[in-house]
């Protein structure tokens, strides 16, 4: 391979909603085929391309959690041996993966008291299925806020991926192809931004001619041209066609990455695959730098108005954090309260959590009902507890 100074870390992000693979297979199978199937082709790409490609692969928790079903693993059999698939991910070394929140949820718009959770047991099912814990952190709907460091941090994770344009670097170098070390409330976190163009790209139709030609150029008109210079990509792994497109050839595995990896391989492409973990680790030092909060495709202003900016994602999202609120309530009044109705707080628990899933503020207000389906039955298990503890607190005055 020629020496370069340009760098490339792909990544694809993989999630469905709770119980969405099961509703694909029943309602719409030609669909659910084509999803499932994006979810093995990234690991057999990578296997076929072991010498040269570099990876990295994110799954939510809940999506796991359906992959691990048994229902689930019988019913796509006939597409996927799941179990199978799940262990080649498990073996691959080229495949670094990256953590989300469990339930996918927008961090900033959802109870700060939710967040360990969400990270840590995101964090957890990833190293259960997978054998490793992953380092690296993508904020689902790359919705990020500086608050979330220390919660970060804590959950074990050493980098997060945040969309590049809204860096603010502290040496006055607006720069997309260097990581910055961001930190608050004393506590730092490396941070990565990604390139909004070349992703954008990646997830509807991205040709290695252009990809070259784009990077090259770009980083020709760079800050420092001459220094290492890292481009990140980073998109939905099995949204739209260009992913679902069962001709692979004509798809993102089979019309860019095997010309990629070809490229690579016979060296006549200057732009070099690298996993994050490894090449931050070779950094000596970051430059330090601030980030508005954000998620993707926000323009100045907008922050989070895909998920937050109409009243009927408002209120939604308002009944989630007044749930969470009592929720968190019962366990600071009554710590006894899981005592007393343990499996009521454990159903109220789960179904708040599920209910700040993105994924129902996000495709318009068809949607809304799904999260209202959980926080209707969270309001009967937390009035359940209640009673439970009124009854409890009456024992122990007589």
């Amino acid at each position: 391979m020629t020496a370069t100074n340009l760098y490339h870390a792909l990544g694809l992000h993989m999630h469905q909603p709770p119980g969405n693979l099961r509703s694909l297979i029943e309602c719409s199978p030609d669909e659910a085929d084509s999803i499932m199937r994006c979810y093995e082709r990234a690991v057999r790409h990578a296997e076929r391309y072991r010498d040269v490609a570099k990876l990295h692969v994110g799954f939510s928790g809940v999506l796991l959690e359906q992959l691990l079903d048994p229902d689930i693993v019988d019913r796509y059999r006939h597409v996927v041996d799941i179990p199978l698939m799940l262990q080649r991910y498990r073996d691959a070394e080229n495949i670094e993966l990256v953590g989300t929140g469990y339930y996918h949820p927008i961090f900033p718009l959802i109870s700060r008291l939710d967040w360990p959770e969400q990270l840590e047991r995101g964090r957890a099912i990833m190293e259960r299925v997978f054998g490793r814990a992953p380092r690296g952190f993508w904020p689902p709907e790359l919705a990020f806020s500086v608050e979330m460091i220390p919660d970060l941090v804590r959950a074990g994770y050493e980098y997060v991926v945040v969309d590049g344009v809204h860096a603010r670097p502290e040496d006055g170098l607006s720069d997309i192809f260097r990581p910055y070390k961001v930190c608050y409330d004393g506590v730092c976190i490396s941070v990565v931004p990604r390139d909004r163009d070349v992703s954008q790209a990646q997830g509807s139709g991205l040709d290695l001619v252009w990809f070259q030609d784009a990077v090259t150029r770009r980083v020709a008109g760079s800050p420092r041209p001459e220094a290492r210079r890292l481009v990140t990509s980073w998109s939905d792994g099995e949204n739209g066609g260009w992913f679902r497109q069962l001709q692979e050839s004509s798809g993102f595995f089979g019309d860019f990455f095997t010309p990629y990896m070809e490229a690579r391989r016979s060296g006549s492409c200057p732009i070099e695959p690298v996993c994050l973990t490894q090449y931050l680790a070779e950094m000596r030092s970051l430059p330090c730098a601030s980030f508005q909060t954000s998620a993707w495709g926000a323009v100045e202003g907008e922050d989070l108005a895909r998920w937050a900016g109409n009243p009927l994602q408002s209120e939604a999202l308002a009944e989630v954090r007044r749930l969470a609120a009592r929720y968190w309530e019962f366990c600071r009044a009554r710590p006894n309260g899981y005592e007393v109705a343990a499996e009521a707080m454990v159903r109220a628990r789960r179904l708040i959590l599920e209910a700040e899933t993105s994924c129902f503020l996000f495709w318009g207000d068809a949607w809304l009902p799904h999260l209202y389906a959980r926080t209707q039955p969270a309001e009967q298990a937390l009035d359940e507890v209640e009673r439970s503890l009124l009854g409890q607190s009456g024992m122990d005055d007589v």
